[in-house]
């Protein structure tokens, strides 16, 4: 179809050039102009350019071009910009006090259109040529135009041939559109820059531990989601709803890791209403029936958010403080970018059955000078998110898990993922704020990353899988009940009394003592509702320069099913690595299925009788014997 042709027969008065169409905007209108890579530049260079526009008050969610006039003062007197997010290249105009932003969250921008709160008088937006019917699309951005477009009082339309057609509720009509104007050029491209660096590469690994098969997924915009998504691609059936696809998506669809066949929203679909990126996505999205694009009042409304199954909502933030508090849109008084989608998507996904939210940050900022993880906000930083929505944190250094913990425990939590040379610092601080106990030790100042090779799992004939991993001081609450929920003999075969409390100071005694190396404990974790509970814990200590002496104790309802085997595994092959050759017991000479242990695994373990009805048993790691998995 020759399109335009048709439009010239079909609405030829609406036809015309920018000048001629920019120049029916009347002094003191209230502009709406289309977001970012959808935005019409050449309408905006030729209303910067018609000198008879004055006092011209501009909104915009994502703004690109105009970054090329805000250092003009003539440009300054004769428009205001209005922004709800601060691009990268309106950043510098925004801590210069030259632009305006407007704090809200995405979802309700369309409201405050529809119901006047912000009226509109024009709207500028591009869209695809028509088809034969005279459907224009809005393309990549639909967002908050449709709504913009749709109330303002007259429309003028930039018709692209580059702008790629999109399904969804993308569609307008020429008949619903004042001023065409057919102009041919590149769609903005916009490039989160990509650091492949150890930093995000360890973020990418904590976060791919949280993420699992059929999930759906929101990704925020930036840097860090987009090295994110490149540690994904293990994954299969994953599902995406969420505000923008960017490039980091093009990998995963190509290798089909991204299906959507398990979504409970609209399966087999890509539900978003931005597309921000290269010419090469633009293409890839280009009448691509797999995306279906929606307006921000839908794609962004937690409670349509939440009709996703397991929605996993990860998103970035540029601090968080000890007690959870979220800063995403100022650098102390300095607006940086926008509340944006965070909000939006971590209650939604705190509604999502199965879903929860993560906020990865790196640890540091400033070349490593300065913490992300602070004792409190910097002087003028807004909370986009509360401490009551936040659920788990990840920097390179781990993950922190937050919901339903109270203030002592997300301080041991978020100074454990700090940056080594800044978790005593916090721990300091938050004894000063009485966060925590005055006695408190601070976590470990050694990078703990190679604890990610400690890490396992075991499947029971029962079906149940066991996680295992080393024990870490925010473990204290979770290793404080642990021991509550053993029975009185337990107790007595680990300890040799009936141990009857289990206080601050005996956690802090164990857990002081695990360096990681000389001394390590290891925990297993079930899952038990939405969290996890330890069932399980193994321990070694230094006994002398070649052996070291260990201990475990497993939860009554899971005993006799090889766990207590594996455990001592786990710890042999550590202590290995640090340089033991044998294990020596301590063991009542009554306990004899902890015995049954220890010789299953070690046949010619030498058993010394004691006085007091104990046993010491020496091992040697060199006489083995291969453990049978239960499951």
């Amino acid at each position: 179809m020759d399109w335009v042709k048709w439009l010239k027969d079909y609405c030829p008065k609406k036809t015309m050039n920018a000048e001629q169409a920019v120049s029916k905007i009347d002094r003191g209108s209230r502009v709406f102009i289309g977001t970012g890579c959808g935005e019409p530049q050449h309408l905006i260079r030729a209303m910067v350019k018609d000198d008879h526009l004055q006092d011209i008050m501009v909104y915009q969610m994502l703004s690109y071009t105009f970054s090329e006039f805000v250092d003009d003062p003539s440009f300054l007197r004769r428009f205001s910009l209005k922004l709800f997010f601060i691009s990268s290249t309106m950043r510098k105009a925004a801590f210069e006090g030259k632009i305006d932003y407007i704090p809200s969250y995405l979802s309700q921008i369309p409201g405050l259109f529809s119901s006047h709160r912000i009226g509109l008088d024009v709207a500028l937006i591009q869209v695809s040529p028509p088809d034969r019917f005279g459907y224009c699309s809005l393309g990549v951005s639909v967002d908050i135009t449709r709504s913009g477009m749709e109330n303002a009082g007259f429309i003028i339309a930039q018709i692209n041939p580059r702008m790629p057609r999109t399904w969804g509720d993308s569609f307008v009509h020429v008949d619903d559109i004042d001023c065409l104007v057919l102009h041919e050029e590149p769609l903005v491209e916009a490039l989160p820059r990509f650091e492949d660096n150890e930093v995000s590469r360890r973020i990418g690994m904590y976060v791919s531990q949280l993420v699992e098969d059929g999930d759906t997924l929101q990704i925020g915009f930036g840097h860090l989601p987009f090295a994110i998504l490149q540690h994904l691609d293990n994954k299969a059936d994953l599902g995406i709803h969420t505000q923008v696809i960017t490039d980091g998506f093009l990998p995963l669809f190509e290798k089909g890791v991204i299906t959507n066949k398990k979504k409970s929203l609209l399966p087999g679909r890509v539900v978003t209403s931005l597309c921000m990126g290269s010419e090469k996505l633009y293409q890839y999205v280009d009448n691509n029936p797999i995306f279906y694009f929606r307006s921000s009042e839908f794609v962004n409304n937690p409670t349509e958010i939440a009709r996703n199954d397991n929605l996993v909502s990860i998103s970035s933030a540029l601090e968080v403080d000890l007690t959870g508090q979220v800063c995403t849109d100022s650098v102390g008084y300095l607006f940086y970018s926008g509340i944006g989608d965070q909000v939006d998507f971590i209650r939604g996904s705190a509604m999502s059955k199965g879903g929860f939210s993560i906020v990865a940050i790196p640890s540091t900022a400033q070349n490593g000078k300065v913490s992300r993880i602070v004792s409190h906000l910097s002087e003028g930083a807004g909370v986009a998110t509360t401490r009551g929505d936040l659920n788990f944190v990840v920097t390179e250094y781990g993950i922190a898990e937050l919901q339903g913990k109270g203030i002592y425990q997300r301080v041991m939590e978020l100074a454990q993922i700090a940056h080594p040379k800044f978790r005593k610092e916090l721990i300091d601080v938050a004894k000063g704020h009485h966060y925590i106990f005055s006695d408190q030790l601070p976590p470990s100042l050694e990078d703990l990353l190679f604890l990610e090779g400690y890490k396992s799992t075991l499947k029971l004939k029962s079906g149940k899988t066991i996680e295992f991993r080393p024990l870490l001081p925010s473990d204290e609450f979770a290793y404080r009940n642990f021991f509550y929920s053993l029975q009185e003999k337990t107790i007595y075969y680990r300890f040799f009394y009936k141990m009857k409390i289990f206080s601050h100071e005996v956690v802090q005694k164990q857990w002081a003592s695990v360096d990681y190396h000389r001394n390590m404990s290891v925990i297993g974790l079930v899952r038990k509702g939405g969290h996890k509970e330890i069932m399980a814990i193994g321990s070694y200590a230094e006994a002398d320069g070649q052996r070291a002496e260990v201990a475990f104790v497993v939860r009554e309802d899971f005993q006799n099913m090889g766990i207590g085997s594996y455990l001592l595994e786990v710890l042999e092959n550590i202590a290995k690595e640090n340089k033991y050759n044998g294990f020596t017991a301590t063991v009542l000479r009554e306990n004899i299925n902890m015995i049954h242990v220890f010789k299953k695994r070690y046949p010619n373990a030498n058993v010394v009788t004691t006085g007091g009805g104990e046993v010491t048993i020496h091992m040697k790691f060199n006489d083995t014997q291969p453990l049978k998995r239960d499951g």
